[in-house]
Order: C-alpha cells, then sequence, then structure tokens
C-alpha cells in the first residue's frame, strides 16, 4: 500500500514537472512590466516575470488556458489572448486576476462563453469576445457572479450568432461601448441591450438582416436608440426603401449621432433614408467606407427637414460614374444648416463656386486627402462675394496645391478664420510676403518640401507646425508663438529663442541636433515643454553633465529621457544619455593631459635619480660591452693575438706612481714586461669605451692599481666590471690587484661589488712602504704577469 502511494506521488510530481516545463519562457518585458509575446508560435501560456502588468500573447496557436497558467499573475491589468485557437477555458482559470482592467478573447475557437470565468474580475472595464464559434451567450448574464460589476465596453458576436438573451447585459449598470456583430440572428428578445443608463456608442454589424429580418433590426434600433446615444451602422446595403424602414426606431428614440460604415447605397436609398429620418433631432451624419450608385438625384427629399443637422462627415466615399455626378444645388435644404462639413478622401476636385453659395454657416471645413489643384481650389473658395463668414477652421491638407500665395490670397477675405491646415501640399518654397487674416492663429504646413522660412508667415500665430520638412534655419520673429513644432527637419541646433518670446512648447525631435546647452534655453523666455528626442546628440561631458543634472530644473521634457540617446562617441552610440557614462580624461582633457605630464616627468626625474643613484646606466653599458664582446671572436690565452702583457687600471689621481715607478720597473725589467696605458697607448679619436674593450681583450692580465681614488673613479669601475665579466666567461685569473694603500672592504662602495668579489677570490699584492720588502713586491708582480707560452 505504501509503495503504491508513493508510486502515485512520484507520477504526480513528474507529471506537474512535465506540465510546467511544457510552458515556453517569455521574458521580453520592459521597464513597465509590459511582456510583449505576441506571434512567437506559441502553443502554451508562456511564463512570464510574475510582476508583469500587461501580457500580450496574441497572434499565437495557443489551444487552452489551464487553472495555473495565469494564478501567479495577481497583479495582471491587460491581457490580450486574441487570434489564437483558442477551444477551452479552464472555469477557475481567471481566478487570480482580480485587478484585471482588460480581457481580448476575440477571433479564437470558443463554442461556449461561460459566466464563471468572470466571476473574479471585479476590475474587468474593457472586454472582447468577437468572432469566436458560440451561437449563443445563454440564458444568464455575463456577470450574474460579479456584485457591481465595473465593465464598460463590451463586444461580441460573430457571424454564426444565433440568438441573444434579455439577461446577458444583467446587473451592468452603466456600458460606455457596445459592438455587436450578428449577422445570422434569429432570436432578439426585447430590452437585451437595455442598460440602466444609456450606452455612449453602440456599434452594429448586422449585414444582410437589414433585407431579411427588418422586424428584427427594429427591435435592436428601439434598444439602442436615445439622444445620448452615438450610434453606428456597419456593414449594410440601403439600396431599396425595405431595409431602410426599420431606421424610423432611430427617428423615434431621437438619436442625435448617426455613422454608417461599409455601406452600399443609390440615389433612391438616399432618397428614402432622408424621408425615413425627417424631422430627426439628428445632428450628426457620418458616411463612412460608402459605395454610391447614382447621380445625386436627391430631389424629391427636399421637402424633409434637418434643421438640427449641423455636422456632415464623409470618408472614403466611392461614388460609381462621379464625372456624371450632379451638383450639389440641390441640397441646399441640408447644406444651408451644415457648420461643420468634413469631405475626406472622397477624389474631390472642386466644389462649385455654386454650391459654395449655400455654406453660409459653416464655420468647420475639411476637405482633406482629395484632389483639389490650384485652380480648382480658386472656384471652391471663391470668397469674393464672402459667403463663408464664419468659417474658422479651413483643412485642405493631402491636395495638389502648389501656391502659398495663391492659397494666402483665397483666405485672406475669411476674416474669422483661426486654423489653417495646408499640409501634405507641394509648396518647394514659402514667398517673401503673404496676405492673411489677422484673426489666424493655428496653422500646418508640415510636409510641404519647404526649404526656407520667410515673412510670408503671419505673425498673428499662436501655433505653428513646420515638421516634416527641409528646413536648417529658422529666423522669423514670431512674438505671439506659443508652440512650434519643427519634428523631421534638419536643424543642427535649437533655433534662436529670442524670436519667439512667448514660446512655450518646442517639438523638434527627429532632425540632427548635436546638443544644447543651458543658454540655448534660457534664451527662450517662457519656454516650458521641449520633445528634442530621437537627434544624433554627440554626448560630450557639458552636455551629459548639463542633461542629468540640471535640464529637468530648466524644461519639462514631454517625450521622456529615454528618447535621447547618444550618437557619438561611438563607445557611448546607442546609450541613453543619462546612462552615459565618460571619464575623466575625456571630460577633463587638458587639466587630465597637463596632470599626465607632469606625472610622467616626475617619473622619468625619478627614474633618472634612480637610476643615478643605483648607477643603472653603468649597468646597461656595461651590459652593452659585455654582449659587443661576446660577438666577437674569442682570443686565446697567451696567443699571438695579446698584444701586452697588461693592461694598467688606474685613477688619474695615481698617475704619478704609475708613470714613474711602475711603468719603468716593469718595462726595464728583464724580459720587459709590456704595458697597455690608457694615456699612452688608447688610439685618439676612438671611444673610450671601445679602447678600453680593445685594450684589455688584447692584454694577457689586467692590473688594477687600488686606492680610495680607484674607487671613487667610474671609468676605473668600468675597466674592473669588463675584466669580471673575462673572467667569467673565460674562466681564468687575468685580473692582478695591486692595494696601493689599505683599503677596508667594508668602506667599498656597493657599486664595486665585482672588486668585492675579486679581492674575496684572487691574492692582491699591497704596495710596501718599506724599502726593503719591494723588491720581493716586483718579483711577484713580474711572476703575476708572465706569459706562460712566452
Amino acid at each position: 500500500m505504501k509503495l503504491s502511494l508513493s508510486v502515485v506521488i512520484c507520477l504526480s510530481l513528474a507529471w506537474t514537472r512535465a506540465q510546467t516545463s511544457d510552458r515556453p519562457n517569455c521574458y521580453e518585458c520592459d521597464e513597465d512590466h509590459f511582456c510583449n509575446c505576441s506571434a512567437k508560435t506559441l502553443h502554451r501560456v508562456p511564463i512570464v516575470p510574475a510582476s508583469v502588468l500587461s501580457l500580450d500573447v496574441s497572434f499565437n496557436e495557443i489551444e487552452s488556458v489551464t487553472k495555473k497558467d495565469l494564478a501567479a499573475y495577481t497583479a495582471l491589468r491587460t491581457l490580450k489572448l486574441q487570434e489564437n485557437e483558442l477551444s477551452a477555458i479552464h472555469k477557475d482559470a481567471f481566478h487570480s486576476q482580480s485587478k484585471l482592467e482588460e480581457l481580448d478573447l476575440s477571433f479564437n475557437k470558443l463554442e461556449n462563453i461561460s459566466s464563471l470565468w468572470f466571476s473574479s474580475l471585479r476590475s474587468l472595464k474593457h472586454l472582447n469576445i468577437l468572432g469566436n464559434r458560440y451561437t449563443t451567450l445563454g440564458a444568464v448574464g455575463l456577470f450574474q457572479f460579479v456584485e457591481d460589476p465595473a465593465l464598460r465596453t463590451l463586444r461580441f458576436g460573430n457571424p454564426s450568432i444565433e440568438d441573444v438573451r434579455r439577461n446577458m447585459l444583467n446587473k451592468i449598470r452603466q456600458l460606455d461601448e457596445l459592438t455587436f456583430v450578428g449577422g445570422k440572428l434569429s432570436s432578439y428578445e426585447s430590452g437585451s441591450f437595455k442598460t440602466a443608463q444609456p450606452i455612449r456608442v453602440v456599434s452594429l454589424s448586422l449585414q444582410g438582416l437589414f433585407q431579411d429580418d427588418p422586424a428584427l433590426v427594429s427591435k435592436i434600433l428601439r434598444d439602442v436608440s436615445h439622444p445620448e446615444t452615438s450610434l453606428t451602422v456597419r456593414d449594410v446595403s440601403l439600396e431599396t426603401r425595405e431595409p431602410i424602414q426599420s431606421f424610423k426606431e432611430v427617428r423615434e428614440g431621437c438619436t442625435r449621432r448617426l455613422t454608417f460604415q461599409n455601406a452600399s447605397t443609390t440615389d433612391e436609398g438616399v432618397t428614402h433614408l432622408l424621408e425615413v429620418l425627417d424631422g430627426s433631432p439628428m445632428s450628426y451624419l457620418g458616411l463612412e467606407d460608402i459605395h454610391l450608385v447614382g447621380t445625386g438625384s436627391w430631389e424629391k427629399a427636399r421637402w424633409t427637414h434637418f434643421e438640427n443637422l449641423h455636422t456632415l462627415f464623409l470618408r472614403n466615399v466611392e461614388i460609381q460614374g462621379f464625372f456624371r455626378f450632379s451638383s450639389m444645388i440641390q441640397l441646399a435644404f441640408l447644406l444651408k444648416h451644415l457648420t461643420k462639413i468634413s469631405v475626406v478622401n472622397a477624389t474631390v476636385f472642386v466644389i462649385p463656386c455654386s454650391t459654395t453659395y449655400f455654406l453660409q454657416k459653416v464655420e468647420y471645413l475639411d476637405l482633406s486627402q482629395n484632389l483639389l489643384s490650384d485652380i480648382t481650389i480658386q472656384e471652391s473658395l471663391c470668397t469674393v462675394t464672402a459667403r463663408m463668414r464664419d468659417l474658422h477652421t479651413l483643412n485642405v491638407s493631402h491636395n495638389s496645391l502648389k501656391s502659398l500665395q495663391l492659397v494666402s490670397r483665397l483666405v485672406t477675405r475669411l476674416h474669422r478664420l483661426t486654423s489653417l491646415d495646408v499640409s501634405h501640399n507641394d509648396f518647394l518654397k514659402m514667398p517673401e510676403s503673404c496676405s492673411w487674416p489677422a484673426s489666424l492663429r493655428f496653422m500646418n504646413l508640415s510636409a510641404t518640401k519647404l526649404h526656407r522660412i520667410t515673412p510670408c508667415l503671419p505673425v498673428s500665430l499662436t501655433v505653428l507646425d513646420l515638421s516634416q520638412n527641409y528646413l536648417t534655419e529658422f529666423h522669423q520673429h514670431l512674438p505671439n508663438l506659443m508652440e512650434l513644432w519643427l519634428t523631421g527637419n534638419r536643424f543642427i541646433s535649437l533655433p534662436e529663442g529670442g524670436w519667439f518670446p512667448s514660446l512655450r512648447t518646442l517639438l523638434i525631435q527627429s532632425n540632427t541636433l548635436n546638443m544644447f546647452n543651458k543658454s540655448d534655453l534660457m534664451a527662450f523666455q517662457s519656454l516650458q515643454v521641449l520633445e528634442a528626442g530621437r537627434n544624433n546628440f554627440v554626448c560630450s561631458c557639458d552636455f551629459v553633465e548639463f542633461f542629468t543634472g540640471r535640464i529637468d530644473h530648466l524644461i519639462t521634457l514631454r517625450d521622456g529621457h529615454r528618447s535621447y540617446v547618444c550618437d557619438s562617441p561611438f563607445t557611448l552610440r546607442g546609450r541613453a544619455v543619462d546612462n552615459a557614462r565618460l571619464s575623466v580624461f575625456e571630460c577633463h582633457m587638458i587639466l587630465s593631459v597637463s596632470v599626465l605630464c607632469s606625472a610622467v616627468v616626475l617619473v622619468l626625474i625619478a627614474i633618472g635619480v634612480t637610476c643615478y643613484k643605483l648607477h643603472v646606466l653603468w649597468y646597461l653599458q656595461m651590459t652593452l660591452a659585455w654582449l659587443r664582446a661576446k660577438s666577437k671572436p674569442a682570443v686565446r690565452s697567451g696567443g699571438a693575438d695579446l698584444c701586452y702583457d697588461a693592461f694598467v687600471s688606474y685613477s688619474q689621481h695615481d698617475a704619478e706612481w704609475v708613470e714613474e715607478i711602475l711603468v719603468p720597473k716593469l718595462e726595464s725589467s728583464e724580459p720587459p714586461v709590456t704595458l697597455c696605458l690608457h694615456k699612452r697607448d688608447f688610439l685618439p679619436g676612438r671611444w673610450i669605451v671601445d679602447n678600453i674593450i680593445e685594450s684589455i681583450e688584447s692584454s694577457h692580465r689586467t692590473l688594477f692599481v687600488l686606492s680610495e681614488n680607484f674607487v671613487t673613479s667610474e671609468w676605473c669601475r668600468y675597466e674592473l666590471d669588463f675584466s669580471h665579466f673575462r673572467i667569467v666567461d673565460e674562466h681564468n685569473d687575468s685580473a692582478v690587484l695591486i692595494l696601493l694603500e689599505p683599503i677596508a672592504k667594508e668602506t667599498i662602495p656597493k657599486r664595486f661589488c665585482k672588486l668585492r668579489k675579486i679581492m674575496n677570490s684572487t691574492t692582491y699584492l699591497e704596495w710596501p712602504h718599506d724599502e726593503e720588502k719591494r723588491e720581493v713586491f716586483w718579483q711577484n708582480l713580474r711572476a703575476a704577469l708572465k706569459r706562460e707560452h712566452r
């Protein structure tokens, strides 16, 4: 029994380890505790640091979430699991995520959505379960086990969902956004999309239900239509009367904001929609990604009333056969009430002046991403009659305009114009002077291929965007400017602050800035916010010191310190300026070089003194002499190459004794002793060291006349050292010592260590002061100097 229990425990532990080992690791997390593990072909929820706050494992191949996969991540705020192969989630998979605020399970293979998953998610605000395989959410509410759920955004549904029941949103008090996709919905229980308070934004994709089951669509629209609800209807075809009848619920619900996305329609459909919505309090109408088949013949709806409609937003409108499209004069009943008009990316190349005549109340006009040119814009902005007197914002960006002077002339009579966007046109150059309305405050000239700034700019501007051009300098006085955008140009330094006394915000990212300092910033009298990251910063000592220690006291870096990265020197390239560390030598080069040179001089002086005290130079000379002597052919003892019987080494102070006593006595004896004296036998003009070496090598013996004067003579020491080399190398007794006066071995300087060794190993002769003993001295000396084969 005990054995069986042990086996079970071991198998359980092994299975647990196997389960854990199957999970891959993913440590691609940043300092904000966001772990990006998306698109890594993962089959299991990976192991990440326990401190993770946001985990993205989308676009993988994860098939299930077990009870333990997320148990350790109790601080998790965001979890993205969309675009996987999820088909199973354990009922307690999210039991530890009480702080989770966003959960995305969209576009997986979930066939059932369990309310048990959300039982512990008291903080969940955003839930996305779009695009799975469930056909119903069941009869119970998603958050039936949660008291006072915090949900604010819900996205659900798929092309296969069949029914929606009333208790689905039970307990949810306030929903800000609801997105529903249900192209094959067959059952909808009235009141299912109603909450205690109206939903702020509702997006519906009902596809063919408008044609197949208009009554069901009416029930849904009835529940979501409300004056405070912004309604978006997607993926719909409004070409005939039948599908449009359902929008009576929108009118009766007093919906003020209505948007159609990815829709197709005809002249008949537009006319009938206007008739159905007649008298509606709708104030906003949006048309996005619209395909229109027709010529704009909507005159049948001219009797309708849309006095409350003040905003018309059109984007990505495709008109089949747009060249046959008639003038919009017949829509005068709509145009005359509009205050905000946006026609974006709708292949508009001109608005006839006759149509502009009806835009008498327009305040905001957006004609961006169209085909306007210098010729057609004159027709569209025919301000000779000054009809658009209330226009304060004009956007003609992303067109084909080429003359900034023409634009200035056309808008100069718009006396209330405060904002002008002419970005992404091809102006290339700026004229020297322009005429602008005095009311102009905001101007966008980004991406217009400008190379130079001129006085054409209006001095009334408070915000100016010149980003994404080719500018290298800015020398125009703009006294009222408070915000300046220069991102993506070619500035190598900050513009002179004196030109902008009121500037508070400067954006100059992605230029070629090398550095800036305190004086550059102080030149801007009012500057408070700076964005200058993503530049080629030279991390000099002054810049690094200023950036890390002082800049935060002067300015707010809105783009964060991490955007400021060193480009040079090479050793710091790619490193944040905050983390740059420079050596003392790099930061204080002159002082460092001075100190280094001084240290080198002191070291050389110390070495020189040391060498002098230790006689290193002599040792080097001896070594060199020894090497040179070793390189010569050996001289045979007693051979014909020996020219002298002895080389006499003596101090100059003992020259009198040598020349008057020693030399005459030995050279006049029988047989005579040939002596080599440096004073007599050295070759004139030759280096003295070579003479010494040559003389010692050419002599049978070296006779040292020792005295107090000898041990203080450097040349005598040199002769002694070389003779010692010869004794050691040739293993002979070539040195003969004459002690001219008593010398205590202890008093001999340490540098005469060779002399001490020779005196310890060689018998020396003492010069007797007694006349009677001198004859014996001379006999012994001649015997010591005698050659054996002579």
